[in-house]
């Protein structure tokens, strides 16, 4: 063979891969388009703004040192604004319209539950969802890859917790919903494996008024439950913690990692000795590669800002999609992101994540917290 025909083969094998790069709904020569939709509520939620912040921090990083195959990065952002129809809306308009690789990172249960609806009909991946939602894992979703655990783990966490200071009656505060039923069936599961008995179920409706707080405030200190912990609702939960303090309660008062430090800076004093549920390492401690990976991105991107639950998660979701997306090959399509995860284990800064045939775990840590009286989370 010549070398002018070897040169014309290689010249004609570079343009079909171009083209081929070309081709792929989000991918181009030089970017990897994501979408991604979470609830901002126009800057007043400070998760959202925090999970934001750090994702650009981790895809700063990336994109620094040259992207994926040659690719970078960009996201797509739309707000929610806490709202499942506004959720689902956003997912399809993200794929129908702007024409995204893949969906990415919302936060809340509502609203994932929502876009797993959109990404599901319309074939295309869904990529860490950072909720805790039942639906998101069971029954299995081939499309769906969350990398935080879920909050079944977390409960567990918290009710093990209770039941090793010798406490043995507990009660679940949850929203009245279908995902409510479906945390309630896991709680009640969780506390005949624990030996605990569930002996109040606060169910609360959107719309709950403070008689309704105040009946519920009653029905826990009737139930004697000696622990209680909640699912979400940090704003009515926060209500209920300050209404039974008001009358006397003495109930212990746990929660999951949703809105943790908003809830704890809510309650200030009130907050001081509640145990919580983190998905996380501590983003202010160095004691893991994780944890002085992210420190180091944040710092570089938000020189001056302090380190958050909010913007530790958005970082390592970021680099766990920059993980799956090395694994989806240098002409990524996403066939190729979904059988790129097809039972591996991503490691993100020494973190294992795992995703089997029929069981997309993601990241099992579930850690307890304490807030200090100094207004710290000491993990």
């Amino acid at each position: 063979m010549s070398i002018l025909l070897r040169h014309i083969i290689g010249a004609v094998s570079a343009l079909l891969l171009a083209t081929a790069a070309l081709a792929q709904v989000g991918v181009s020569l030089t970017q990897v388009v994501i979408g991604q939709t979470l609830t901002l509520q126009n800057g007043q939620n400070a998760y959202g703004v925090d999970v934001t912040e750090g994702v650009q921090a981790a895809l700063d990083r990336v994109n620094r040192s040259g992207g994926v195959f040659g690719r970078r990065i960009s996201v797509k952002l739309l707000d929610d604004n806490n709202q499942a129809a506004q959720a689902e809306a956003n997912a399809r308009s993200l794929i129908n319209l702007d024409k995204v690789f893949l969906v990415f990172g919302s936060i809340e249960g509502g609203p994932s539950m929502a876009v797993l609806k959109a990404t599901t009909e319309l074939g295309t991946p869904f990529f860490a969802p950072m909720a805790g939602s039942p639906g998101l894992r069971t029954p299995h979703q081939p499309l769906v890859f969350p990398v935080r655990a879920e909050h079944k783990a977390e409960f567990r966490a918290l009710m093990a917790h209770a039941r090793s200071l010798g406490m043995t009656r507990v009660a679940f505060f949850r929203s009245d919903s279908e995902t409510g039923q479906q945390h309630l069936a896991n709680v009640q599961r969780l506390a005949q494996e624990l030996n605990l008995e569930l002996v109040a179920d606060l169910a609360f409706k959107s719309d709950i008024d403070a008689a309704g707080i105040s009946a519920m405030a009653a029905q826990l200190a009737n139930s004697k439950a000696q622990m209680v912990f909640n699912h979400g609702g940090i704003g009515t939960y926060e209500k209920l913690i300050r209404r039974s303090r008001e009358t006397g309660g003495r109930t212990q008062f746990y929660a999951v990692n949703s809105g943790s430090t908003q809830l704890a800076q809510s309650l200030g004093p009130l907050a001081h000795g509640m145990i919580f549920a983190q998905v996380l390492p501590s983003p202010w401690e160095r004691k893991t590669e994780a944890s002085r990976a992210y420190q180091e991105a944040y710092t570089r991107f938000k020189p001056g800002k302090g380190f958050s639950y909010g913007s530790f998660e958005g970082y390592l979701s970021a680099m766990a999609l920059v993980e799956a997306l090395r694994r989806a090959g240098p002409q990524p399509t996403r066939d190729s992101f979904v059988a790129g995860l097809r039972n591996v284990v991503l490691d993100v800064h020494g973190l294992q994540i795992s995703f089997r045939n029929g069981d997309h775990a993601g990241l099992p840590l579930v850690d307890l917290a304490i807030y200090t009286r100094d207004g710290r989370f000491m993990h």
